[in-house]
């Protein structure tokens, strides 16, 4: 199965100037526990954006050009490992729209806040092919600029 998991402002924003527009530790340590033990799917820009690998995840980066620092991937091939395995499509932008047709399941963490002159949105979810299975608030943290809500959806049968 392939599952998308991105956070977003209310706007759908999830980037600005190639980096998250906000400092989310508990987002942070929920994309953790949903990725653990799992492989990742990320474009270039993605993995670009990342201080190294993220520990304990098998990580696949779609990019044209050839790179010996990671292992990289197609469309076509995600699509076969997602026969067999769950596959967490991790972003960004051109990545989330790519594979939209083709997600079991979305976690969305929506950041409560509205960023100004974002440049990289998530797709939208729409409410005719997927439903909301949960919704949970919860307060910032310390370490949270924003409140933030988790929200699971799955495609509908």
């Amino acid at each position: 199965m392939l599952t998308m998991i991105f956070a977003c402002d209310r706007n759908n924003a999830i980037g600005k100037d190639g980096d998250l527009p906000w400092r989310q530790s508990t987002d942070l340590q929920h994309f953790k526990r949903i990725t653990l033990g799992g492989t990742i799917v990320m474009g270039r820009k993605t993995w670009d954006s990342l201080p190294g690998k993220l520990p304990g995840r098998r990580h696949l980066v779609m990019t044209r050009s050839e790179r010996s620092d990671i292992e990289t991937t197609s469309f076509d091939e995600v699509l076969r490992l997602a026969e067999t395995n769950e596959i967490f499509i991790i972003g960004g932008g051109e990545i989330y729209q790519l594979f939209m047709p083709h997600i079991g399941r979305v976690h969305r963490t929506v950041i409560h806040c509205v960023v100004e002159d974002a440049d990289t949105f998530a797709p939208e979810i729409n409410s005719e092919i997927f439903s909301l299975i949960s919704a949970d608030f919860t307060t910032r943290a310390d370490r949270d600029d924003y409140d933030m809500t988790f929200e699971l959806f799955e495609r509908n049968q």
